[in-house]
């Protein structure tokens, strides 16, 4: 954990914190990695006024960083522990990846776009975050660090990839938006067994599709 020091920004922060919890954000550690994390970072330079507010925001490769909201809820439903391994499906900016981080995970994160992939890994370089940054088709996982504690998908599914619940620990939870390309519905999926998986309904979303074998065609 790393303190965070002043910042311009300080009194949006504290807003949003005190939203957060409002709108049902209870895991002290999740809101302890917002409070911390710097969001400006994380956006593009003539949106930083923005980067507090409980909204999605554009960025590179017509992608975008989630809402905090989203953020938040899809975090502290991966239950996440110091030293847990997590797999996130579309890096994006990096700023999920550094909540994680943040809160002690080990962080392997997947993208399909090169440059985002980039940028977001001298982002949270320096930052001081370490994070493993790869570039390929999430939608099929990374076999080679499975099995993991909990996998993130940032981007709207059609279905639940079967490789990434597949690639769960038997306890780990998969947290995704499973819809249309213009709405979904946010899943945690735990895997109770070798051959068995639970789901339970966390709220709708909306996400930019997921690209891959596993998702929508590009």
């Amino acid at each position: 954990m790393r303190p965070r020091p002043t910042t311009p920004y300080d009194h949006q922060r504290l807003a949003l914190l005190a939203l957060l919890r409002e709108r049902g954000i209870s895991d002290t550690a999740v809101l302890q990695a917002i409070d911390t994390v710097p969001r400006e970072h994380f956006v593009q330079a003539f949106m930083r006024n923005r980067a507090y507010d409980d909204t999605a925001l554009p960025i590179d490769d017509r992608q975008t960083i989630s809402q905090p909201h989203t953020v938040a809820i899809m975090t502290q439903s991966l239950m996440v522990r110091p030293g847990a391994k997590i797999l996130e499906i579309g890096t994006g900016s990096g700023y999920q990846a550094a909540i994680l981080a943040q809160m002690g995970a080990r962080v392997i994160s997947i993208e399909r776009h090169p440059r985002l992939s980039q940028q977001a890994r001298q982002r949270l370089q320096d930052l001081g975050y370490s994070v493993e940054c790869r570039v390929g088709d999430g939608t099929i996982g990374y076999s080679g660090q499975a099995p993991y504690d909990g996998i993130i998908v940032t981007a709207g599914a059609p279905d639940v990839p079967e490789p990434l619940a597949r690639q769960l620990v038997v306890g780990g939870h998969l947290v995704v938006p499973v819809g249309d390309h213009q709405q979904q519905t946010l899943y945690r999926v735990t895997r109770t067994d070798h051959d068995a998986w639970t789901a339970n309904e966390l709220g709708p979303a909306a996400f930019v599709p997921l690209i891959g074998v596993e998702g929508w065609d590009e």
